[in-house]
């Protein structure tokens, strides 16, 4: 394999001086040549700007070796045209968002080594607020690849990201193993993996540490013209933590997602565990959660969630846009311990079809300051972003929170309370405007067995 080496095209690589143009130079002669290896030496820190990766060039860090983004949002001519963070519409008035390490219909590409990639989003933060930071206007994607065709991830670490960290949006033939995401979980949108429009992605043996969705897959109004669905995509052996949700689909779907699976993964600490978040127009369909082990907690209202381990929800981002439907999905074989029990809910019963729980034991318990008998719904049909309480559907906390839904199957499911449970706990399972609801040996009681019945069922 040829190597071609930034030092070699007058990189300094000692964390201050602006390398830039010699990693970029070395990326460009790699491509140009046919391919190889762009090789960060160990012991060295390059501090970068906006990079270009071009087909065929493996970006390979060496143990020791630095990838800096640069503190000067000047350095970032490669942009996203579109804002990310602008409610999931687009804004033709907003001035984009600034990207670290970019591609745009490059092929075969990779980024390799036990070196560390840093998105430097310490850089951007203008105050802390105690339990998330106010962040500057501008700050870079860590990477955001458009349209990229064979794709991997291998190794590396990738730490402090500003924004969303890997995101990848309608890139088809993904690989990502064996990566560290290492956040801070007050860093608000600093998602680990977004994968928006993307198809045939598997992504295996990660740890990720992230102050918004560990990983999270999407269909963005801003990226429409990269890719038509988000589908065939399998997450599997990942150890997660999140200041929001550490598995979740949706909220943004302009198009459609379907024929996922997440199985094999152990989330701890998180504000909300595995979600399907419906907020758009398109649908979600063929999910499949299996085989984790679920702690969630409450946390500060200024992150959504409200320790849901389980979310499922079909409810507009706001009045004006419609909603899908989300259909056939599967939780099964799933461990939670929680503040708050598992919540669906339709936004009219015929947005949410055929879901079932199988083997699915929840566990409630208070240990936590935050404020509980309450599910957070946001986005949703309210004045929410200036009155967060509007936000909340406000009502005791149930095991099992089941509203306007058809075809809902609870198989060998499980209620269990904590000792001395929360005055704010009722029954092992609520439902109403459900219709088609089936429960196969589902075991558990009232947390108060005395004052209230083991299920609460309005049609």
């Amino acid at each position: 394999m040829t190597t071609y080496n930034p030092l070699d095209f007058g990189a300094i690589g000692n964390g201050q001086a602006d390398d830039t143009a010699a990693v970029q130079a070395a990326i460009d002669a790699c491509s140009a040549g046919g391919g190889g290896r762009v090789l960060l030496a160990a012991g060295k820190t390059f501090r970068a700007g906006s990079l270009v990766m071009k087909s065929n060039v493996e970006l390979h860090l060496e143990a020791g070796a630095v990838l800096q983004a640069s503190p000067n949002p000047d350095n970032y001519p490669q942009q996203l045209t579109a804002g990310a963070l602008t409610g999931g519409a687009v804004d033709e008035n907003h001035p984009g968002e600034i990207i670290f390490i970019t591609g745009e219909s490059a092929e075969n590409i990779a980024f390799t080594g036990l070196g560390v990639i840093d998105g430097g989003g310490r850089f951007f933060v203008k105050e802390d607020l105690g339990y998330i930071y106010r962040m500057k206007s501008r700050r870079p994607f860590t990477f955001c690849l458009l349209g990229c065709r064979k794709v991997t991830f291998r190794d590396l670490t990738i730490r402090d990201g500003a924004l969303w960290t890997v995101r990848l949006s309608g890139c088809d033939d993904i690989l990502i193993d064996g990566i560290r995401i290492e956040n801070d979980l007050k860093l608000p949108n600093s998602d680990g993996i977004d994968l928006d429009r993307c198809r045939n992605a598997r992504v295996s043996n990660c740890h990720i540490v992230s102050g918004d969705d560990c990983i999270v897959l999407k269909t963005c109004q801003e990226t429409a013209a990269w890719g038509e669905t988000c589908e065939n995509i399998v997450v599997n052996n990942c150890t997660l933590m999140s200041t929001s949700i550490a598995l979740c689909v949706g909220v943004e779907c302009r198009a459609p997602m379907r024929d996922i699976v997440f199985d094999s993964c152990v989330i701890k600490g998180s504000h909300r565990g595995v979600a399907v978040r419906l907020g758009e127009g398109s649908d979600i369909e063929n999910v499949i959660f299996s085989n984790m082990v679920i702690e969630t907690r409450r946390f500060h209202p200024a992150w959504w969630g409200s320790g849901e381990p389980i979310c499922l929800s079909a409810v507009p981002w706001d009045s004006e846009r419609g909603i899908g439907r989300v259909r056939n999905i599967r939780f099964v074989n799933l461990l939670c311990r929680s503040e708050t029990g598992v919540y669906l809910e339709g936004w009219t019963p015929d947005r949410v079809q055929d879901i079932l729980f199988e083997n699915v034991r929840v566990e409630l318990a208070r240990y936590t300051k935050w404020p509980g008998a309450r599910y957070d719904r946001r986005p949703c049909p309210s004045d929410w972003a200036n009155n967060p309480e509007e936000g909340f559907l406000l009502q005791p906390t149930d095991g099992f929170c089941l509203r306007n839904a058809q075809n809902v199957t609870l198989r060998n499911c499980e209620v269990r309370w904590g000792e001395n449970p929360a005055e704010e706990y009722r029954h092992a399972l609520s439902s109403a405007g459900v219709s088609g609801l089936r429960l196969e040996n589902f075991q558990g009681q009232a947390a108060f067995r005395e004052r209230y019945e083991t299920t609460s069922t309005e049609n």
